[in-house]
């Protein structure tokens, strides 16, 4: 199934409205594709920090959960980034990059938005694998 990356985009958009953030106030939204099936993501934070799930790993560890074990795309979208926000801002963090690389080939690519389309490759170009 092939989907556009402008309908994962505004999946992963529409998923940062549900995003739990009292702490940062910034909604991310992620979706992920995978067998064929677009599964949403938000960011759902708690007082201690560590405790923190990022949009991206809700995605995919819900794609995970319902059987699937590759991922054929994703799409992230940093609601509350400004138009001029440098990509850093909208970009996803390392343990996102890694649990990404676990389930995603290198050439995978990874859609976001107001930055572009870039590859699992590019965000973790020395993924660690066992």
């Amino acid at each position: 199934m092939s989907v556009a990356s402008s309908t994962l985009l505004a999946v992963a958009r529409e998923a940062a409205a549900h995003a739990y953030c009292p702490y940062s106030n910034f909604h991310v939204g992620a979706a992920v594709l995978a067998d064929g099936r677009i599964f949403p993501g938000c960011n759902v934070e708690n007082a201690s920090y560590g405790l923190t799930i990022c949009a991206e790993r809700n995605a995919i560890f819900a794609a995970i959960a319902s059987g699937a074990r590759r991922i054929e795309a994703i799409a992230l979208a940093c609601v509350d980034a400004t138009d001029n926000a440098p990509g850093s801002l909208r970009m996803p963090c390392g343990a996102c990059r890694q649990v990404i690389a676990e389930f995603a080939a290198p050439e995978t690519p990874v859609h976001i938005d107001g930055v572009g389309t870039l590859t699992v490759a590019d965000l973790l170009p020395n993924a660690f694998r066992l």
